[in-house]
């Protein structure tokens, strides 16, 4: 997971530098950068037209370039960036979706039931036809959708008793908007008078009921009431203008921030003393004013804080957002780096994919169930305080020029979403290479896996798990119903193969008893030394009786055949016995063996063995004696072995004793060891 987030953090990194290198291309290009103020005077009608459009002023009674260009620079400042998205958003020639709404149930869930955007509904009557036309009626829903508002058709014929209920009994225009200015309050229905059905008309009726909502101030003494008055908005925005109503744009973001944010409309147009203006620190209009209870911020002097919609939206989004915000941006983050994982996957194509399933799944479940104690913590009464330190934090660091930066690059990430994916791509093919390049320096086979091999593994582990369950999921000793083995030994009937190719799950093998081989006593060197020849001779002549044995290898000559080394091996140690010494020819090896046979003339410690274990001092599967301090490791069937040894032999698919043959994977009953003899002759 903490790779993953570390690449996760690189990819938004290399974001961050990719986007100043365009500025910087941009520049260089064209010698002008974003945050560049324009010049009206100097742009055409049809941009100036379009400048008005995107921020929702009304023109169509200003046929001439100068009042245009009045009206534009009445509303704000022009920089390079907005000139660049409006243009662009005009050429783009996407279709706007509309709603068809099927009856009352579902005009109710969707308008009169949505508490923060506004809707406009074209409502058709029986045996009538629709009060704008197709061609109008697509544009006006291209145009309106630029600020958020939602359009859908409503056909009487569809619910004929709804429309009658609310007197619908000609074709109509309808919108919605919320009535009152608190978060989820009721929605009020108003329907279009006008005689002139034309888009302009409509769309100055939608912008005049909107603004309607937002506070206006007239004069100096409103304004200074207003700006030192203390009520439950937190956050308030105001707009210093010479305009008879605020922007569309501005309206349909007091809709949308309903309850967080209080948008207020200050009309400088018939001032004749700005005095108090001057005194909180307004020297200029138009001006975009937000107040805080940790001061004044001007918005539109840093990166990105354009005079639009989005602009303004991503800003104030920063600033007090919702936990709907968090919690889609939480969604975001973490299925970026659930993806990160089909490039540091190794292997074959469905093996990515199917890790990339897994992980997806996970970090998803994951996500939803930590959010359901995070939801409930914020509903308590008592958290108030901590609420208020959290959105000030938000509003401090947001404030800042770094979370300009950030905010503007998501915005144009966002405008090309094309780029995005290719550089995300991008990064995790260059994740994978450098990840396969290190995973073939550590000499790992699964990058060279095919979907065949691998899924051929997948199948294995699953019909591990499917027919030996008991063996993963509980801990040794256990008790189950498998003492018996009737089911193995019918499943193993069912299917033949298993009996070539057990498929039994190793996780047994670490609750597998282990201890040191401990010693009470020790004889002298000298005795020692004696010993040596003549285990010398023995170790020589069982030797030759191996070498000139059978070949053929069977279940039992397998515990011979398992221990021969090879020439240059090394052989086994105190701690880990892996071979035979009476296999080995190198002097070295034989040295080694003659001290460590010297551990048959040492009295154990049986009080360090666990109780259920058998006495011995030698190992059967490497025939080596047990040397003082040597790892063992014991068996349910009682037995006792070296425990690299013993290992070994259950790694390679023995699942069982290399004595009695008891499988290793099952409890037996234990051992009851026998009252030891004593050691004195009788008299």
């Amino acid at each position: 997971m903490w790779v993953k987030l570390c690449c996760l953090l690189l990819y938004f990194l290399a974001l961050f530098v990719l986007a100043r290198v365009f500025e910087a291309v941009a520049w260089y290009e064209s010698g002008f950068l974003a945050t560049q103020l324009v010049d009206p005077v100097a742009l055409s009608f049809r941009k100036l037209r379009t400048i008005l459009e995107c921020r929702g002023l009304g023109h169509s009674g200003l046929p001439e370039k100068k009042d245009v260009r009045e009206l534009v620079e009445k509303s704000g400042d022009l920089m390079e960036g907005e000139l660049y998205s409006a243009l662009k958003e005009e050429e783009a020639s996407e279709s706007v979706s509309s709603t068809n709404f099927s009856g009352e149930m579902h005009f109710y869930e969707l308008v009169e039931d949505t508490k923060d955007g506004i809707w406009l509904v074209q409502v058709i009557a029986n045996d009538r036809s629709p009060l704008v036309g197709k061609v109008h009626w697509e544009k006006m829903v291209k145009k309106v959708s630029r600020f958020g508002i939602r359009t859908g058709t409503f056909n009487c014929s569809s619910d004929p008793r709804y429309c009658k209920r609310r007197g619908w009994l000609k074709s109509t225009l309808i919108m919605s908007v919320p009535q009152t200015s608190t978060s989820k309050g009721k929605v009020m229905l108003k329907e279009y008078s006008g005689h002139k059905i034309e888009v302009e008309h409509i769309f100055k009726w939608i912008t005049a009921h909107a603004a309607s909502r937002i506070k206006t101030i007239y004069n100096s003494e409103h304004l200074k009431e207003e700006w030192n008055k203390s009520d439950q908005y937190r956050v308030k925005i105001y707009l210093f203008a010479n305009l008879d109503q605020p922007p569309a744009f501005f309206s349909a973001l007091s809709v949308k921030f309903t309850g967080r944010v209080e948008f207020i409309f200050v009309n400088v147009e018939n001032w004749d003393n700005k005095s108090y203006m001057a005194e909180i620190g307004i020297y200029k209009t138009p001006s975009y004013i937000l107040r805080t209870p940790e001061g004044i911020y001007r918005y539109g002097n840093n990166t990105g804080e354009f005079i639009s919609l989005r602009a303004m939206d991503s800003f104030l989004r920063s600033l007090q957002p919702e936990v709907n915000d968090l919690f889609v941006l939480s969604l975001v983050l973490v299925n970026l780096m659930a993806w990160m994982d089909l490039f540091i996957t190794q292997g074959a194509t469905i093996k990515r994919f199917v890790v990339l399933i897994s992980t997806l799944g996970t970090y998803n479940s994951l996500l939803i169930i930590s959010w359901l104690p995070v939801l409930g913590f914020l509903q308590l009464p008592y958290l108030d305080s901590f609420y208020e330190y959290s959105l000030k934090l938000f509003r401090y660091s947001n404030t800042t020029t770094l979370a300009s930066w950030v905010r503007a690059d998501w915005m144009f990430y966002s405008s090309h979403p094309a780029l995005f994916l290719s550089t995300y791509l991008g990064h995790g093919l260059l994740i994978d290479y450098f990840e396969k390049k290190r995973r073939r320096n550590n000499n790992t086979d699964e990058v060279n896996a095919n979907n065949l091999e691998w899924l051929s593994s997948l199948w294995d582990w699953y019909t591990s798990y499917l027919f030996h369950p008991i063996a993963s999921f509980q801990h040794f000793p256990f008790d189950s119903d498998w003492d018996e083995d009737p089911d193995l030994f019918l499943e193993r009937l069912a299917f033949p193969d298993l009996w070539l190719h057990p498929l039994i799950p190793t996780d047994y093998i670490k609750n597998l008893p282990m201890w040191r081989f401990q010693c009470l006593s020790a004889h002298s060197d000298e005795e020692m030394l004696e010993t040596f020849p003549d285990s010398e001779s023995d170790s020589d002549s069982e030797n030759k009786e191996v070498f000139s044995s059978d070949r053929d290898v069977s279940e039992d000559d397998e515990l011979s055949a398992f221990h021969r080394c090879s020439e240059g091996e090394r052989c086994c140690g105190v701690e880990a016995c892996s071979c035979a010494s009476h296999y080995c020819h190198h002097e070295p090896c034989q040295r080694k063996a003659r001290s460590h046979s010297s551990a048959a003339d040492l009295e154990p410690d049986w009080s360090a063995w666990p109780s259920d274990m058998l006495h011995c001092t030698e190992c059967v599967v490497c025939l080596e004696n047990f040397a003082k301090g040597c790892l063992l490791m014991g068996l349910p069937c009682g037995h006792v072995f070296h425990q690299n040894c013993i290992m070994k032999w259950l790694a390679g698919g023995r699942h069982c004793c290399p004595v009695c043959r008891w499988a290793s994977y099952k409890k037996k009953q234990p051992y009851t060891h026998p009252q030891p003899l004593s050691s004195e002759p009788p008299s």
